[in-house]
């Protein structure tokens, strides 16, 4: 296996970091650490844990009192002060009050999810108004309010003049001016839904260590002896609190965050389903591109040797056949280890104001109907003028058309992608469908656009050195700001709310399982003599069967990227 030679990042195990899963614990949500100690909320059990952070020995504090405490959502710990959210109310006690005998601090409107303490001043998230409510903590009376950066449920934790923000639905952490809450920049979690955010700094290296909860389910089988058959589907919560490594790169205007050290196969195994015999074939496979985001370790060929081209700035891998007939049977491919990052871009669009022109070059390669978007539609044209809603700024433009393509599309598989005019009637499109839709309707706005893809490694980051196989391809896109470069956007995965308001998680984002290849060139041709076979020629899914995998290996500190240009 490609690593025996490769050292491996282990920073997180030298300072002993590592998944904190509490005994008991059903659904965490809002942890804070006093020292060499963390303190969680079990919302569901209403246990308050305190729990050591390198050990992970955890302990019920409120042994008596758990039923006063279940729904409790926030957590903050000030002094020798232990302060909650339940429902409207905001409460503090005495950690030192064997009681938990509560004290109403002030009761809000609506619900309240997150709070944080900073000397006598107190910050209070309520999804329901959308903003962080500021309270003097002395005086009870509110002094401002913060707009939350957010859609979803969300957590506060402080550090210095930062206001830290944990979102459920946008899968972000968000770092924000305490004072004026203008966010600085903000960063992917490698799992879903999280639920409560600390910082905790490490006894023996003096390092900030940022902690995440999260809550979610999982598939699992269970082994029912009274069923036949005996093994069932079914789903589960887990909850477990981990490290989020991040690094911010301001003059990129993007922030990386977990990442993985990854080993891919693209293998193909020739089986024919027809009789086909092709002479001097040459079988062409993208590799994958170094980004911001993705850097190439190690390339080795599978099965079969090949030569390597270049493409529009694209790495291909060529096989050569002399002959190939129903009967050939081998295997050839590529195993390629990759790092892989979540990456989030932080642009307003007073960032996209005054930007020069879009050149020619760029106009005729990424404004024009060269893949069968069907811009020439009445349908097509038309939602495209209504999508952009007279705006002029590029930015919210792309914004305005991703809402109004989510507005308008459910998602759903199919056997074969259908043009985006046929797709939009029918408001049903499987990745490469959105992906059609969006780009259409971005190249009639003046937006140049292009597919990107091909896989995403299964987003399973805590199974190691297993192989894991993807279910289906995958595609998103990115977009194009003359002087600032491209951007990524994912194709449906934010489309998750019928009528929105949607997520911003992967608009200008990218999580770390996706793999990141094709870019301005097809993933996958068949050549001879120079001329592509089109499918109607030959397909190559009638000629082979291809095999993916994905072993993730470590986990590493995104401070060690190598940063390459944004126009890669």
């Amino acid at each position: 296996m490609i690593p025996d030679t490769v050292s491996l990042d282990i920073s997180h195990q030298q300072l002993n970091l590592s998944t904190i899963r509490p005994i008991a614990a059903s659904e965490i949500h809002g942890i804070a650490f006093q020292g060499a100690i963390l303190w969680a909320i079990d919302t569901k059990n209403g246990y308050l844990l305190k729990i050591d952070p390198l050990t992970h020995n955890t302990q019920i504090v409120n042994q008596e009192h758990w039923e006063d405490f279940i729904g409790v959502t926030g957590l903050a710990i000030a002094d020798d002060k232990f302060w909650f959210t339940s429902q409207q109310n905001i409460y503090y006690c005495s950690l030192n009050d064997q009681t938990f005998t509560p004290e109403l601090f002030t009761r809000l409107s609506y619900p309240a999810n997150g709070m944080a303490i900073w000397e006598s001043t107190v910050y209070i998230s309520c999804q329901k108004t959308g903003h962080i409510l500021v309270f003097n903590g002395e005086t009870k009376q509110q002094i401002t309010r913060l707009y939350a950066p957010g859609i979803g449920i969300e957590n506060l934790t402080i550090r210095g003049e930062e206001l830290w923000v944990s979102d459920s639905l946008e899968q972000t952490v968000y770092c924000l001016d305490r004072a004026t809450g203008k966010i600085r920049f903000s960063v992917l979690t490698p799992f879903e839904y999280p639920t409560g955010l600390g910082f905790y700094k490490h006894p023996q290296t003096g390092e900030d260590v940022l902690y995440v909860a999260y809550v979610n389910s999982e598939p699992y089988i269970r082994d029912n002896p009274n069923a036949d058959p005996n093994h069932e589907l079914l789903y589960r919560t887990r909850t477990f609190i981990h490290p989020l490594y991040f690094a911010y790169h301001s003059e990129g205007n993007y922030a990386l965050s977990n990442g993985y050290l990854v080993e891919m196969s693209y293998v193909e195994e020739l089986a024919p389903l027809d009789v086909v015999e092709l002479q001097d074939l040459e079988w062409r496979i993208a590799l994958p591109a170094d980004t911001h985001r993705q850097k190439v370790r190690k390339i080795e060929p599978v099965g079969l040797p090949f030569t390597e081209v270049v493409e529009n700035g694209q790495r291909i891998a060529v096989f050569k056949f002399d002959t190939l007939t129903p009967n050939t049977r081998c295997i050839f491919g590529w195993k390629v280890l990759l790092e892989v990052w979540s990456i989030k871009y932080r642009l307003t669009p007073k960032d996209c104001e005054n930007i020069p022109d879009l050149s020619q070059e760029y106009c005729d390669r990424y404004l024009v109907d060269n893949d069968d978007l069907a811009m020439h539609t009445d349908i097509i044209q038309r939602a495209a003028a209504e999508a952009a809603e007279r705006e002029t700024n590029l930015l919210r433009k792309v914004y305005s058309i991703r809402n109004y393509v989510y507005d308008r599309l459910s998602y759903g598989i199919k056997p074969h992608i259908d043009t985006p005019d046929i797709a939009l009637r029918r408001g049903v499109g499987s990745c490469g469908e959105y992906v059609g839709v969006l780009l259409a309707l971005f190249r009639l706005n003046g937006i140049a656009c292009r597919t990107v893809g091909r896989y995403k490694c299964p987003s399973s980051p805590l199974t190691r050195n297993l192989p894991l196989e993807p279910d289906y391809n995958h595609v998103w896109l990115e977009f194009y700001i003359p002087s600032i470069g491209w951007l990524p956007m994912e194709s449906n995965p934010d489309d998750i709310i019928e009528g929105g308001p949607y997520p911003t998680r992967f608009f200008m984002g990218l999580a770390w399982y996706h793999a990141e290849m094709a870019k301005d060139t097809p993933f996958e041709r068949l050549v001879i003599n120079g001329s592509i076979l089109n499918k109607q020629q030959v397909s190559i899914g009638s000629v082979a069967i291809n095999h993916v995998r994905f072993t993730i290996l470590e986990e590493l500190n995104p401070a060690k990227n190598i940063q390459v240009s944004m126009d890669s």
